[in-house]
């Protein structure tokens, strides 16, 4: 049997989350290392529910209030191997390659500054991610004026094109 519970997560003013599986402990200081040279001004908090041993929610960061919020989040989600990782002053597109890149990391579940909630499955062995609901569903499709708002907010927020 199973069951699901549908988990809305914190995501503080001006933040981006990112939600991911991986799996070994290891996961808390290589986070760590590719937020911090990713970039001087990246604020993070971060958190990782450990599956196996003491299972405990390993966390750091160099922002209390987000490395809070990452506690708090993955403690809701209550599923192992999952990290939860919270930044400002920069991307999650800034940071995903390398986090991608990193061996213990399996899967991305998440990168965003939208609401974000998280369906989870419950055995009785415990609980696991099945699915993320990122945002609102589409209203429209875009148009010639909307493409050309895209493209300013492109070049605005990343220096995407000249």
């Amino acid at each position: 049997m199973i069951d699901f519970d549908v988990v809305d997560l914190k995501i503080p003013k001006d933040a981006n989350i990112v939600v991911g599986q991986t799996h070994f402990i290891k996961t808390v200081e290589d986070l760590y290392e590719v937020m911090a040279t990713a970039s001087p001004n990246a604020k993070f908090g971060l958190a990782f529910n450990e599956a196996s041993g003491p299972c405990l929610i390993r966390h750091d960061g160099n922002d209390g209030e987000l490395e809070n919020v990452a506690i708090e989040n993955a403690q809701a989600i209550g599923a192992g191997h999952v990290f939860v990782l919270l930044m400002r002053e920069i991307y999650p597109i800034s940071i995903l390659n390398a986090v991608k890149s990193l061996q213990e990391v399996c899967n991305i579940y998440a990168a965003t500054a939208n609401p974000l909630q998280i369906v989870v499955g419950i055995t009785n062995q415990g609980r696991g991610i099945m699915g993320v609901i990122d945002g609102f569903p589409p209203k429209g499709v875009e148009k010639d004026e909307d493409i050309s708002k895209r493209k300013i907010l492109l070049r605005q927020i990343i220096k995407y094109k000249r």
